[in-house]
Formats: structure tokens, sequence, C-alpha cells
């Protein structure tokens, strides 16, 4: 079994969240597109960094900016 199909693989909510907070650079913003609280899409950011190990996000008093992983 190799390293990719042991690993767990992010959910749809999470990439959609992800999505969502990447294009409008704000989890504010993505929260309200989805439906959601922003610190519902915190939680969901979080989690999805968290399994890949990597920061998506840097936080700034504007938003969000992608990282160079994200």
């Amino acid at each position: 079994m190799s390293d990719i199909s042991r690993r767990r693989l992010p959910g749809t909510i999470a990439l959609a969240v992800f999505e969502a907070a990447a294009r409008h650079e704000s989890f504010t913003r993505a929260a309200e597109e989805l439906a959601m609280t922003q610190s519902a899409v915190c939680r969901q950011v979080a989690g999805l960094e968290t399994l890949l190990g990597v920061k998506l996000f840097r936080r700034t008093r504007r938003g969000v900016r992608l990282t160079e992983a994200g």
C-alpha cells in the first residue's frame, strides 16, 4: 500500500471552504457565500492545514492570503 492511499483525503466541504476563502481572501466572505459561520470556516481550514501538515493561509488584518503551499 502506498503512502498516498494510507493518508486521509480532505473532504469536499473542506475543499469548498478552502476554495471560497482563497478566492475571496476572506474567511468572512467565504462563510457568507457558503452559509456558514466564520468560526466554521476557520475550523475547516485549520483541519485541512492539520491534515496536510502545512499552513495554507497567512492571516492579516485585512483578511487572508494564500501561502506558497496554499
